[in-house]
């Protein structure tokens, strides 16, 4: 029968960057969390995400037994600036959908694991991060990320993927706590623009800025907008301020090429005025959590960053989008977005739209003509 140190050793040889195990036992204090914070994560319910039904491994496999953990380094190499300003970095080489990185990997594992007997199923609603916490792979972060115990400098840069197994193996020692310095005071609290970090481990993923870029309903409102910056999907803001990740971040690296050569079709304009085939072939194979159906997200976003940019070199484009998109949660960001910029040429564009325009699209309209005449 295969050994706990024959898995360890495949892991290793497939590359992850880590491994442990723990055992199948409910998590408990994880459902106790999401029953007692419905307000915060119904949403999630709603979605269909499950995450009630994934605090019991059972759930997931009737006969589980064990949850191996291994954790992905994805920031081994370095990306594209360009890149980092606009997208959150654990998305930038995501391959869930195109399937040729890591999924090979899980694969390769799971062929493993299925040759010698055992049975695994990997879920997207189990508590990942709790998994890794309960197989010693690492501490939690007062931003609640998840940070490495023995590779990538101890950094967060790594996030975790659980196997349950029908098989039983020696859990490895738990390690649930938070894990950071006292002479730290929360940097990573102090510059959540959004407030969603809370202190103490806590969030309310409703005002985190990768929650908005891609869940966000309707038109983002008007006092998240500035806060949210220039992320058009995903923000590392939290563990980009975190002591604890400086020692991996001033590393040098190597250029991921996979993320060098599509960083062109990811560009703010192209982003601003993609089709729907653009889209389909382009991006929602790297960043899938948005549909086609929610390009106008993809463009309000696009749109917010820009304006967040204050670079006049945008109002152009920003001007032919609005002539350009019928949906109004578009038309109204670029309106802000112009207002924002607030140079002369927005100023003309905005009073021309402003005569063509109704309902909520002609009062952000409003308000960003009032805002630029302030500062003229």
């Amino acid at each position: 029968m295969v050994t706990k140190q024959d898995i360890i050793a495949e892991a290793r040889r497939l590359k992850f960057a880590d491994i442990g195990f723990t055992g199948a036992e409910p998590f408990a204090s994880q459902k106790e969390y999401l029953l007692a914070h419905q307000e915060e994560y119904g949403w999630a319910e709603a979605v269909g995400l499950g995450l009630l039904a994934g605090t019991d491994p059972k759930n997931i496999l009737a006969g589980a037994k064990s949850i191996i953990v291994v954790l992905e380094s994805y920031f081994e190499e370095s990306f594209p600036g360009q890149m980092e300003r606009h997208f959150g970095r654990c998305y930038l080489d995501d391959d869930r959908v195109t399937k040729d990185g890591l999924a090979l990997k899980i694969k390769g594992l799971r062929k493993f694991l299925r040759e010698n007997g055992i049975d695994s199923k990997i879920p997207f609603n189990l508590p990942h991060r709790l998994s890794a916490a309960r197989a010693g792979l690492g501490t939690f972060g007062n931003n609640c990320v998840f940070y490495a115990r023995r590779v990538a400098r101890s950094s967060s840069f790594v996030f975790p993927i659980a196997l349950v197994i029908d098989h039983e193996f020696p859990p490895d020692e738990p390690d649930i706590a938070v894990g950071c310095p006292d002479w730290c005071r929360n940097a990573c609290v102090a510059a959540c623009p959004t407030r969603a970090l809370k202190g103490g481990g806590k969030i309310d993923p409703r005002r985190c800025i990768s929650f908005l870029t891609y869940y966000g309903a309707g038109l983002t409102p008007l006092e998240l907008r500035e806060p949210m910056g220039m992320y058009v999907y995903g923000c590392d803001r939290c563990q980009n301020v975190c002591p604890r990740n400086t020692p991996w971040m001033t590393e040098e690296k190597p250029q991921n090429t996979r993320v060098s050569a599509k960083a062109a079709d990811f560009n703010l304009s192209r982003l601003l005025h993609m089709d729907k085939p653009y889209f389909e072939q382009k991006i929602w194979p790297h960043m899938f959590y948005m549909s086609a159906d929610d390009l106008w997200r993809w463009k309000m976003n696009a749109a917010r960053a820009m304006g967040n940019s204050l670079n006049p070199a945008y109002v152009a484009e920003l001007i032919r989008a609005f002539k350009e998109n019928s949906d109004e949660r578009v038309r109204s960001m670029i309106a802000w977005a112009l207002g924002r910029i607030g140079n002369k040429e927005a100023m003309t564009g905005l009073e021309q739209f402003s005569k063509e325009s109704d309902g909520m699209v002609k009062e952000e309209i409003r308000q960003a003509i009032e805002s630029i005449a302030v500062r003229f």
